[in-house]
């Protein structure tokens, strides 16, 4: 099988990275030259007609996309250690807090960074005015994450999960871009240390 993406500061790859990290799991990425608008290409949207990455090319053609997708394949092929949780219960609060990392805190950092970064200038038409105004949406997503964190070493629960993937690439993507997660937020900030320290954070 192969696995198409792109280097780091790219979060959705790099969430397939750590998870195969954290899963022992040893798959070489093919790279997919997003500067070049490679996965724009025909050849690519012939693998994912969304030209977006990461995609899992199977060894009989069948392609899987959608990060979450891709690790949950990963999951039913190498089950120890969990990282969608066991009991009924685990796995319904990963789901709800890989969601809320992607809808309430990835959203508006995706937004900012499609219309009011200089580099997606090039690239497409920005509305400035609506990418700037995203900047007090993910101030106050973090500010949630922190209180919400305010006890728990995980997001999710007492164990490391997707959740924790999902949040952790998105915050480091948000500082990347400009969107620096404040020093007061001690809750977010000591989570993402102790995540950060994990070998697979830096796949």
């Amino acid at each position: 099988m192969k696995l198409y993406g792109a280097p780091s500061p790219a979060p959705n790859p790099r969430r397939v990275r750590i998870f195969l990290a954290e899963k022992g799991v040893d798959l070489p990425e093919t790279l997919v030259d997003m500067r070049k608008r490679e996965h724009k290409s025909p050849e690519f949207r012939a693998k994912n007609s969304l030209g977006q990455i990461p995609t899992l090319e199977l060894d009989d053609g069948t392609t899987i996309s959608e990060t979450v997708a891709i690790c949950r394949y990963f999951e039913e092929l190498h089950p120890t250690p969990p990282l969608f949780g066991q009991t009924a219960l685990e796995k319904a609060m990963v789901d709800m807090w890989v969601r809320r990392s992607e809808f309430v805190l990835m959203t508006p950092v995706s937004m900012f960074w499609r219309h009011a970064h200089p580099y997606t200038a090039a690239l497409l038409t920005q509305f400035k005015d609506f990418g700037e105004s995203n900047r007090e949406h993910v101030a106050s997503a973090m500010r949630w994450f922190d209180r919400e964190l305010e006890g728990r070493d995980y997001l999710a629960g007492g164990a490391f999960s997707m959740a924790d993937i999902c949040l952790l690439t998105t915050l480091d993507f948000a500082n990347w871009i400009g969107l620096e997660t404040p020093g007061t937020l001690a809750n977010l900030r000591g989570w993402h240390e102790r995540i950060s320290a994990r070998p697979s954070a830096a796949a």
